[in-house]
C-alpha cells in the first residue's frame, strides 16, 4: 500500500510539473506571437490603403493574425492611418499609395481625416492611384483625391445620391402586445421614434433632411474642387441618373479611365520603372506600421483618451465607453506630472446619461489643472456631446454628427405579451406602492408615469445647464438648438457648439498651444490589453460578434443591434442618438 501511495504522488507531482512546463511554454509562445517582428519597408515600395478595412479609434489587436494564412498584421488605428500616410510623404522608401477603393465601411468624418491626409502626401509630389470594380460613393469620397482614378471596364461608379432610412418597430411590438411606455424631452429626440411611431415624424423627417443635405453637399464640394467640376453639375448627376455605366463614369470625368487590374498594376510599374515581369512592393498599413516609426516623441506629454462607442455605466469595454473606466483614465492623466494637457477623441452617438454626467465632471475637475481639448469624430451627440461640453476647446469635421441635447428613458410592459402569448401570469407583494416601478410585468399607474417623465425633464435641464455653463450661452438659447436635434460640424460651428473645425492633428496641435509645448510626445489611452485579455476576452467578443453579424447579415445586424440596445436601455435615462443613423 505504501508503495501505491508513493508512486501515486510521484506520478501527481510529475502530472503537475509537467503542467507548469507547458504553461510557460504556452506563455512564451503567446507572447512571441504578441511581439511583432520588425519589419521591412523595401524598395519602390507603395503603400496599400484598403478603404474596405474598418480604422477604429482604438486599435483592436488579434493577436492570432496569420495563423490561418491570412494578413499578419493587425487593422492600424484611424490616427495611426494619418500618422502612417504622414509618415510615407517623407520616406524616400515610399514611392506613392494605392487606394483599394470598392466600398468604403468608414464613417463620413474618419473618411475626412483620411482624406485629407492623402491629399497632404499628395503635395509632396508623390502619387497615388485608386482602383476598384465597382467605385461606391464612400470610397470615392476618399479616392477622388487620386491622381488617377479607374474602374473596371464593365464595373462603375455609383452616383445616386445620399439617403437614410430607420428600422420602426411599433407594429411588430402591436402585434407581440408590448407596449412601449417612453418618456422623453425634446421634440426632435428621435431616438425613440422606432417604438412608437411607424415612421418619421414631421420634426424628424426636418432634422434628417437638413443633416442629409449638409454632408451631401460637402462630398460634392470636395469631389468638385479634386474633379474640376462644379455642384450643380454634380448633382445633376445624381439627379438625372447619368452615371449608369462604367463609360458614363469616364464621359462625366468621375474617372481617368476604364481598366483592367492588370492594366493598372502595369502603369504603377511603368512609373515605378520595374519590369513587367517583377510584382510590385505593396505594403499594407499593418505592416508599414511594424517597419517605420511614426509615433511623435517628446519630453513632456499630452494624453490623448480615444473614447468610441456607446457610452454604459460601469466599465464598458473596447467598444462601450464605461463611466467608471474613463473617469479612472482621465483623472490618470490629470494626475500624471509629465502630462501637461488633455486631448479626448471622442466618437459615440451616446448612451447613459449617469456614465456622461461622471465623465463630465473629471474632465471638468481636469481643465482646473491643465488644458482639455476635445475631437470629434464621425458622431459626438447626446451623451458624447453632454461629457465633452466644458473643454476649453473643441474640434468637429464639417460631416461630424453632433448636437442631440435631449433625454429619453423607455421602460416596456410585458404583462399583455406574457399572458397572452406565453400564458404567463405574475403576482407577488411590496413593502411601498412603487418598490416594483421598474418592473416590466405591468403598466405604470398615471403618478408613476409622472414620476418618470419629471426625472427626464430634470436630466435634460441639467444637461442644457452644463452646455449653457461650457458653451457660454444662455439656456433659453441652448433649449432653442437643443431639443434633440442633431447638427453637422459645420453648422455646430455657426451655433457655437463647437469652436473649431480640423481633425485630432489639429486638436493636438491646439493643445500643445495651450500648454506652450514645442517638444512634445503622446500618451494614449486606453493602453493596449496584455496577451490574455487579449486573446481571452476581446478577441472571444469580436469573433462572437463576427459569427452573429455572418449568420444575420448586414441588415439582419442592424435590428440585431437596435433590439441589443433597446434591452440595454430598460429604466435608464439615456442621452442617445436615433438608433440606426446609417447614410448611403
Amino acid at each position: 500500500m505504501n508503495s501505491f501511495f508513493k508512486i501515486f504522488f510521484a506520478s501527481l507531482a510529475a502530472l503537475f510539473l509537467f503542467t507548469i512546463m507547458v504553461f510557460f511554454m504556452a506563455l512564451g509562445f503567446l507572447s512571441g506571437l504578441a511581439t511583432p517582428e520588425k519589419e521591412e519597408t523595401g524598395a519602390r515600395a507603395v503603400l496599400v490603403l484598403d478603404l474596405s478595412q474598418p480604422f477604429q479609434e482604438i486599435k483592436i489587436e488579434n493577436p492570432l493574425a496569420g495563423l490561418g494564412g491570412g494578413e499578419r498584421h493587425s487593422i492600424p488605428a484611424l490616427y495611426d492611418v494619418v500618422r502612417l500616410i504622414r509618415e510615407a510623404k517623407s520616406d524616400s522608401s515610399v514611392k506613392g499609395i494605392y487606394i483599394k477603393s470598392g466600398i468604403n465601411v468608414n464613417g463620413f468624418a474618419a473618411s475626412d481625416e483620411i482624406r485629407n491626409a492623402l491629399l497632404d502626401f499628395k503635395s509632396g509630389g508623390k502619387f497615388i492611384y485608386a482602383y476598384a470594380d465597382v467605385i461606391t460613393q464612400g470610397a470615392y469620397h476618399v479616392a477622388n483625391v487620386a491622381n488617377k482614378i479607374y474602374c473596371n471596364p464593365k464595373g462603375g461608379v455609383d452616383w445616386r445620391g445620399f439617403s437614410m432610412q430607420m428600422v420602426y418597430l411599433k407594429g411588430t411590438l402591436e402585434k407581440l402586445e408590448i407596449e412601449p411606455q417612453i418618456f422623453y424631452a425634446g421634440k426632435f429626440k428621435s431616438a425613440t421614434e422606432p417604438f412608437r411611431e411607424d415612421k418619421m415624424t414631421d420634426a424628424n423627417r426636418l432634422q434628417t433632411g437638413v443633416i442629409l443635405n449638409d454632408l451631401y453637399g460637402h462630398f460634392l464640394s470636395q469631389t468638385a474642387d479634386t474633379r474640376k467640376i462644379d455642384t450643380a453639375t454634380l448633382h445633376q448627376y445624381a439627379n438625372e441618373n447619368l452615371i449608369q455605366y462604367a463609360a458614363d463614369a469616364l464621359k462625366y470625368k468621375l474617372v481617368d479611365g476604364l481598366k483592367y487590374d492588370d492594366e493598372v498594376q502595369g502603369e504603377i510599374k511603368d512609373r515605378l520603372k520595374v519590369d513587367k515581369f517583377d510584382k510590385i512592393n505593396f505594403i499594407s498599413l499593418g505592416k508599414y506600421a511594424q517597419a517605420v516609426e511614426y509615433k511623435q516623441k517628446g519630453k513632456e506629454k499630452i494624453a490623448v483618451i480615444y473614447a468610441q462607442g456607446d457610452i454604459v455605466d460601469g466599465k464598458g469595454d473596447q467598444e462601450r465607453i464605461g463611466g467608471e473606466t474613463y473617469r479612472n483614465l482621465i483623472r490618470k492623466a490629470r494626475l500624471d506630472k509629465e502630462v501637461k494637457a488633455i486631448v479626448i477623441r471622442i466618437n459615440s452617438g451616446g448612451g447613459s446619461a449617469m456614465a456622461s454626467e461622471n465623465i463630465w465632471r473629471e474632465l471638468t475637475v481636469a481643465r482646473k489643472d491643465k488644458p482639455v481639448i476635445v475631437s470629434f469624430g464621425d458622431v459626438a451627440a447626446s451623451g458624447g456631446y453632454y461629457l465633452a461640453c466644458n473643454a476649453d476647446s473643441i474640434f468637429a469635421q464639417p460631416n461630424t454628427i453632433t448636437g442631440s441635447i435631449g433625454v429619453f428613458m423607455m421602460l416596456p410592459n410585458l404583462q399583455n405579451f406574457f399572458k397572452d402569448k406565453m400564458g404567463m401570469t405574475f403576482d407577488g407583494v411590496k413593502t411601498s406602492p412603487d418598490a416594483d416601478l421598474f418592473t416590466v410585468t405591468k403598466p405604470l399607474t398615471p403618478a408613476q408615469r409622472q414620476y418618470l417623465q419629471n426625472e427626464v425633464d430634470t436630466i435634460y435641464h441639467s444637461f442644457k445647464e452644463r452646455v449653457a455653463d461650457g458653451r457660454k450661452m444662455s439656456i433659453e438659447f441652448v433649449d432653442s438648438i437643443g431639443q434633440g436635434r442633431v447638427w453637422s460640424g459645420t453648422r455646430a460651428l455657426e451655433l457655437g457648439l463647437v469652436d473649431r473645425l480640423g481633425g485630432l492633428d489639429a486638436a493636438i496641435a491646439s493643445a500643445a498651444r495651450m500648454a506652450k509645448l514645442t517638444d512634445y510626445g503622446l500618451k494614449e489611452f486606453p493602453e493596449p490589453l496584455n496577451i490574455f485579455d487579449r486573446i481571452f476576452g476581446d478577441y472571444q467578443q469580436n469573433a462572437k460578434q463576427s459569427a452573429i453579424k455572418e449568420e444575420l447579415g448586414p441588415e439582419g445586424m442592424k435590428t440585431y443591434n437596435t433590439l441589443k440596445r433597446a434591452r440595454g436601455m430598460i429604466g435608464i435615462s439615456q442621452a442617445r442618438l436615433p438608433f440606426d443613423f446609417t447614410i448611403n
